[in-house]
């Protein structure tokens, strides 16, 4: 997990969110060779908005290139919920597009 200045990424943390993504992501796991989660408070710290946190997630997957998907909320736990929901869509839609052609 890489976070910006503005969040302390414990080993606590990242784990209990490894957790999530891996059960979010149970289906591709043995297609994602490599999975990293970002997250960003795009207002610094010093400002609050509706949605300034932001969480994007990279999935290296064999024979594809990088897939992606991201997601801004008011709280990073709701930022990283958003951005797997989004991501397991993107990866259905490509495998599953793969399986057909």
């Amino acid at each position: 997990m890489n976070t910006d200045n503005h969040f302390e990424g414990t080993g606590r943390k990242e784990g209990y969110w490894s957790e999530v993504a891996h059960e979010k992501l149970k289906r591709f796991e043995e297609r994602i060779s490599t999975l990293e989660i970002h997250i960003s408070d795009e207002n610094s710290g010093a400002k609050h908005g509706a949605t300034d946190k932001k969480c994007t997630i990279e999935a290296r997957v064999s024979g594809y290139s990088q897939l992606s998907a991201s997601c801004k909320s008011d709280n990073i736990e709701k930022a990283i919920s958003g951005a797997l929901d989004k991501l397991k869509s993107v990866l259905e839609h490509a495998l599953d597009k793969a399986k057909t052609h």
